[in-house]
């Protein structure tokens, strides 16, 4: 069953077309297995798998339910995130403009290239060349606020723009870690499981009736295949159909790039 790396490197489309196999591929061998079972057990009552059944998709609803809870609150923490930084930026930004020179035109700087960097999005900051660039800038700014302590040691303006600068470095490893904070791989394989088992119940049950509803069947095959599709997207920050918005750090920028006069 799928791993968290193995549901990420298949593409959206490749990921649905694989899930809705697994569906019906599942419910037509729980119908032959019922099928084949039907002449050999004419007593077996339909109630007692019915039960089964109806508990067996119940316990599936409430797994992707459960899912579908967690990758929604990982994009809306992503989300907030992206408007923390770019205030945090802002912030930092305008205070780097009471350092002296030559320490306010370089941080000024360095903090437009922080920022014009981390608004391509959470994805590419985990990349690990763009980290070791972060970790550059933060070094350099850093190294432009020692300079102005070393020079104005009890300096209120200084005192302020460390602060907004160590919520900018701690925004950014924030940031990462929660784009690393993904639905685990353990979780994707018993959602894999448990579908498979449900289906299988539910076209065993067909099988033992002796008939079966294509419309029906396939109707629930495409509508759970688009809540798990839309699970995957939301898992996934800044690919597919929902992405997390980059405009608040891209509107920063542009403030940067054209200060108020």
């Amino acid at each position: 069953m799928p791993d968290s790396s193995i549901v990420d490197a298949i593409p959206f489309w490749g990921l649905y077309v694989l899930t809705l196999a697994i569906v019906l591929l599942a419910v037509e061998a729980g119908w032959r297995l019922g099928s084949y079972q039907r002449p050999r057990s004419g007593t077996e009552k339909d109630g007692p798998v019915d039960a089964v059944v109806g508990a067996t998709l119940g316990l599936l609803a409430f797994l992707l339910a459960f899912t579908f809870s967690m990758a929604a609150t990982r994009y809306d923490t992503r989300k907030a995130l992206v408007l923390q930084e770019a205030n945090a930026l802002g912030t930092a930004y305008l205070r780097a403009g009471l350092l002296p020179e030559p320490q306010r035109s370089d941080a000024r700087s360095a903090l437009r290239e922080y920022t014009a960097l981390h608004a391509k999005g959470v994805t590419t900051m985990m990349v690990p060349e763009v980290i070791a660039q972060s970790a550059a800038l933060q070094d350099r700014l850093w190294a432009d606020a020692v300079a102005v302590g070393a020079q104005n040691a009890g300096s209120i303006t200084g005192g302020l723009y460390i602060q907004s600068l160590n919520e900018v470095i701690d925004l950014d490893a924030t940031r990462v870690t929660a784009g690393r904070n993904r639905i685990p791989g353990t979780i994707w394989m018993v959602l894999y499981i448990v579908t498979i088992l449900a289906m299988a119940a539910l076209g065993y049950s067909f099988g033992l009736a002796g008939s079966r509803s294509w419309a029906v069947i396939i109707l629930l095959a495409l509508v759970f295949t688009a809540v798990t599709l839309l699970i995957a997207d939301l898992d996934r920050p800044q690919a597919g159909m929902v992405q997390v918005s980059q405009q608040a750090m891209l509107d920063a920028l542009n403030k940067m790039a054209n200060p108020s006069p």
